[in-house]
């Protein structure tokens, strides 16, 4: 496999119909905001989602979810003791761990378990991504709800009635920009390849391909435009700033409150 050449950037832009992109559990999981009422995914969000579609595409990863768990493994610490069982040196443990899982090799991961006797390694991985932010200022909608059944049996002489509230929280509409970029010096160092890019670029196109959930039903998010920059060097002859930078993105000046990604004008 051919090894990484280039410095490569990229964005993808998200568009959120009646959706709740990304909870807040500290605000009663409604769709985060900043305090300008701009709407926010964080990048471990956006991470979760890449690893979910590599393991999707055959790719074996480390940090899986629980439901979605492959090999068996009920924690990372039993993953890690199964595959690295003997290794002591950290070098080593650290190239070992970077060819057996893609997430690792990808965005990089610190493996520091009670059972490795004290072994802490660290990987730093070549791929950055940055919280996603939306173009303009969302509108966050609240419905309550009901539920007409008991979770729970009755304690013998209490009266409470099967309907429960509850409420559940949406994006009206929002247009978000992920941000990334693939650095060539620490892709070298993790074994990261050109195949391994084109794997992140399919995963960043199809981000939402098996993620439907109530909260996001099937449809309501989509990544509207991928941006794909590779650099002529392994530096990058502009910086990742300026690159991100030269995208602009402007409301139409004929629509008041944007309600789908035709309503922005990508120069």
């Amino acid at each position: 496999m051919s090894s990484l050449q280039n410095k490569i950037d990229f964005v993808a832009l998200v568009s959120v119909t009646r959706a709740n992109s990304n909870g807040d559990p500290l605000n009663g999981n409604r769709p985060r905001t900043d305090l300008n009422g701009f709407g926010e995914i964080s990048d471990v969000c956006i991470k979760r989602k890449i690893r979910n579609r590599m393991q999707d595409l055959g790719n074996t990863i480390f940090v899986q979810s629980e439901d979605r768990c492959d090999d068996g493994f009920g924690s990372l610490s039993e993953r890690a003791s199964a595959v690295m069982k003997g290794i002591t040196d950290r070098d080593e443990y650290a190239k070992k761990a970077c060819e057996t899982w893609l997430d690792v090799r990808t965005f990089g991961q610190v493996f520091a378990f009670k059972d490795s006797k004290g072994l802490s390694v660290g990987v730093r991985g070549p791929v950055s991504v940055h919280q996603a932010v939306s173009v303009s200022p969302v509108e966050i909608e609240s419905l309550q709800i009901t539920k007409s059944v008991n979770g729970e049996k009755k304690a013998k002489g209490e009266s409470r009635a099967s309907d429960t509230m509850g409420a559940k929280h949406f994006v009206r509409f929002g247009l978000y920009e992920i941000k990334g970029s693939i650095n060539v010096q620490l892709a070298e160092k993790t074994g990261f390849t050109q195949a391994d890019a084109e794997t992140v670029k399919e995963c960043l196109r199809t981000l939402f391909v098996n993620d439907a959930s109530s909260a996001r039903p099937d449809g309501s998010m989509e990544v509207v435009k991928l941006f794909w920059w590779e650099h002529n060097c392994k530096d990058g002859q502009y910086s990742s700033a300026k690159v991100h930078r030269s995208l602009e993105i402007r409301q139409k000046e004929n629509v008041v409150t944007p309600g789908c990604p035709e309503d922005y004008d990508y120069i």
